[in-house]
């Protein structure tokens, strides 16, 4: 196994104002940013990799703030230990550039993401 197996990887906060998010963090931590598209951006320099998301597709502003993903060698493995635990899976396995991640609701309601990179 990797040493990213089970740790968390990349936090995602969800954005009324990708802008406004890079404004903020950019001023008051120093953090840098990639632009993915007019509603995602990646932040770099907060100690863990992470992207701010305004699409509301799957998160959105809410108290109970970001959304956090955690990286597996294995994510069928993965995905069956969380749903034998007493895990939800909330979004099935999708693609994007470069893996696939799914998303679960943990025994208390809270939800998390689960990616794995795809090399192509």
């Amino acid at each position: 196994m990797s040493e990213n197996h089970h740790k968390l990887h990349y936090i995602e906060l969800p954005a009324v104002s990708v802008t406004a998010m890079k404004t903020f963090y950019g001023n008051v931590f120093g953090w840098t940013f990639t632009d993915y598209g007019p509603g995602y951006a990646a932040f770099h320099g907060a100690g863990v990799e992470g992207g701010f998301d305004e699409s509301r597709e799957y998160i959105a502003p809410h108290p109970a703030g970001v959304f956090v993903i955690l990286y597996s060698d294995d994510l069928e493995v993965t995905e069956a230990a969380i749903a034998q635990a007493g895990g939800k899976i909330s979004t099935p396995t999708y693609g994007f550039p470069g893996g696939r991640r799914f998303h679960f609701h943990d025994p208390s309601g809270n939800e998390l993401g689960v990616w794995t990179e795809v090399k192509e």
